[in-house]
């Protein structure tokens, strides 16, 4: 099923904004206290829906987006914060992004919200995050690991295919062919295609993580995840200790996964 939200970017931004607030916050504000001194950067921020109750708590954020049409739906949302400089954005590749220059200061916190599973070489991105943190920043990652029912995305299929879970766990052969065999347009499957590419499971984040010296603060898994409240009417149940300690299983039947995790000093 494609979500019409997606296309309603007022709604969008209301349950982003909502699962950051019953969420995210309460994940992160015993590590990261959230207050005025508090300095808030998102990574592929969209609407920044996820911003607005960090800027509620009085923390001041920068949103990072490399589609420059959905900061301008971004800066309509926030304009109040905007005006009283509280929020700012830069359309960049994060890459690109002179700190000094472009931004100024580092961060108490860095989130990365559904965006993980989206890039290329996982390893360089983990790694270029430490440049922005203060020396006790933390980063946050919220990601469907790739294993889980939907964790090819499929459900933005037009046909039935978006009710087939872990049809993205077919050999890429057999995937396209099941796609273009049910009508889905070829830009879609080449998007569904390279999100097969980058998908990235549990344990392969863990182990990219220690390799670019970072350490995890914090994390928690989830059978149903916080989002779901919204897509469906579910509530959120956390993944039970037994299949959370078990790294190769938990990530199939785990439909989100929420990590804090610092440099290490």
């Amino acid at each position: 099923m494609a979500f019409d939200f997606h296309s309603d970017k007022e709604k969008y931004f209301r349950i982003q904004r909502e699962n950051s607030k019953t969420s995210i916050i309460p994940f992160v504000k015993d590590i990261v206290p959230l207050n005025a001194n508090t300095r808030v950067l998102e990574i592929g921020c969209a609407e920044a829906g996820v911003l607005k109750p960090f800027l509620e708590s009085g923390a001041t954020c920068v949103g990072v987006e490399l589609h420059k049409e959905r900061l301008e739906w971004a800066r309509k949302f926030l304009e109040d914060y905007l005006k009283a400089g509280k929020v700012s954005f830069i359309a960049k590749d994060i890459y690109d992004i002179d700190i000094a220059k472009d931004i100024g200061k580092k961060f108490d916190l860095v989130i990365l919200k559904d965006v993980i599973e989206h890039i290329h070489d996982q390893g360089k991105f983990i790694a270029r995050l430490g440049d922005f943190l203060n020396p006790d920043g933390k980063v946050f990652f919220g990601f469907p690991p790739w294993h889980m029912p939907f964790g090819g995305h499929q459900q933005i299929c037009k046909s039935i295919l978006s009710k087939m879970p872990y049809l993205h766990l077919l050999p890429s052969g057999l995937y396209r062919a099941a796609l273009k065999a049910f009508g889905e347009p070829q830009q879609r499957i080449a998007d569904l295609l390279e999100i097969k590419e980058t998908g990235i499971s549990t344990a392969r984040f863990e182990k990219l993580l220690s390799k670019h010296n970072f350490t995890i603060a914090k994390r928690q898994f989830y059978l149903i995840s916080p989002i779901y409240t919204y897509k469906f009417g579910m509530k959120p149940v956390k993944q039970l200790p037994v299949l959370s300690d078990l790294p190769f299983a938990r990530d199939f039947v785990t439909t989100a996964a929420y990590y804090l995790a610092g440099k290490k000093s």
